[in-house]
């Protein structure tokens, strides 16, 4: 066990003074209106589709510099605004006492606020535009997800709270992510590059057959889609330690946009992607041409799969060579391979030969 190292608590302590006074500006500026008699009307940047803009030099989606006004004098405008500012209220209290709550646990606080959310998903994006508004993330506003994070485990030193923790000797799950990833030190690592993977039963299984010493890498089990903790993580490691990133999920769409929202970000987040893509993460399977090299266990691509492979081949985010190629050979093939069909050759075949062959290890 150590302690919180100085200039990890300064800089914490500094995040959270400067996420305080923005929420405390946030409420003075309608103060302010008020006592001028004036209508309080917030400028809050658009998460319209038509403000999200691939940005082709970043590599990921931002928001454009579109505003929209919020104001009190707009009747519909009211409840929403009306949430805002308790949620606000809440952060601040929140931040002032070092404290965080799930946004699960907002949402049912708001029950004594008198215009409570009628769903999670309304909760949510309240949530969200205040992000957008303040310029700050959920977790710097104390509001954490629901779920756990996804787990690592390899040969890193992280300095969690007041305990040190190597992922290689956490337990068989290794590392769970934390949801305040950023308030986590990364104290070491021996390792070469991440391989992350869509399943946790992949995850086992590369545990199992000690990948993580043969390939000396480090092992992320992404839990499905990737949390946004999960995805802080996976850029922390490449920008602060250096590390190359690989992804192998699922041969279907589903697997590709899980993997491609790791490397250029969602739409819908594009006002905290610069703090969650990983451009240069290269997703190395399974793909169309997997499926045939392999001579794979398959299953046929549904409507529902086709519809999704057609969206994504439009999509500003698979514009490369590789992309197009492997959507147009899967619509060809009309199939579709999860990463356990490799059991077909025996447990071991997938550490001993495909993810030698893909990361160029033999």
């Amino acid at each position: 066990m150590t302690g919180e190292s100085t200039h990890e608590h300064t800089h914490k302590e500094q995040r959270r003074q400067y996420t305080f006074n923005k929420l405390k500006a946030f409420g003075q500026e309608i103060i302010e209106d008020i006592e001028k008699n004036k209508v309080p009307t917030l400028k809050i940047p658009s998460r319209g589709t038509g403000n999200i803009v691939y940005d082709e030099d970043k590599r990921y989606y931002i928001l454009g510099d579109r505003y929209g006004r919020r104001s009190l004098g707009n009747v519909k405008q009211i409840r929403k605004l009306g949430q805002m500012v308790y949620v606000a209220n809440f952060c601040k209290d929140l931040v002032q006492r070092d404290k965080t709550a799930t946004i699960r646990e907002m949402y049912y606080i708001s029950e004594g606020w008198g215009i409570e959310f009628n769903t999670q998903q309304e909760s949510n994006i309240v949530g969200e535009d205040l992000e957008v508004a303040l310029g700050a993330t959920r977790e710097d506003l104390g509001l954490m997800p629901e779920e756990d994070g996804a787990s690592v485990y390899g040969d890193i030193t992280l300095l969690d709270g007041d305990y040190e923790i190597n992922a290689a000797r956490a337990g068989k799950s290794g590392y769970t992510i934390s949801p305040t990833i950023d308030q986590v030190e990364l104290l070491d690592c021996g390792a070469d590059f991440l391989l992350a993977v869509e399943t946790m039963g992949m995850f086992h299984r590369l545990v199992q057959e000690k990948a993580h010493e043969r390939y000396n890498c480090l092992i992320v089990g992404l839990k499905g889609q990737a949390a946004r903790a999960t995805r802080r993580f996976i850029k922390r490691v490449n920008e602060e330690l250096g590390l190359p990133v690989y992804i192998c999920n699922d041969g279907d769409p589903w697997g590709f946009h899980i993997a491609q929202v790791i490397i250029s970000g969602s739409a819908k987040l594009a006002h905290v992607n610069h703090d969650l893509a990983t451009p240069d993460a290269k997703f190395i399977g399974v793909t169309a041409s997997d499926i045939q090299n392999y001579d794979l266990p398959t299953d046929p691509l549904k409507d529902i799969d086709v519809l999704r492979l057609k969206e994504l081949s439009k999509d500003p985010r698979y514009q490369t060579d590789f992309w197009q190629t492997e959507i147009k050979k899967m619509l060809k093939l009309g199939k579709k391979a999860e990463q356990q069909s490799f059991s077909k050759y025996g447990l071991e075949y997938v550490v001993d030969t495909y993810f030698p062959e893909k990361l160029g290890l033999n």
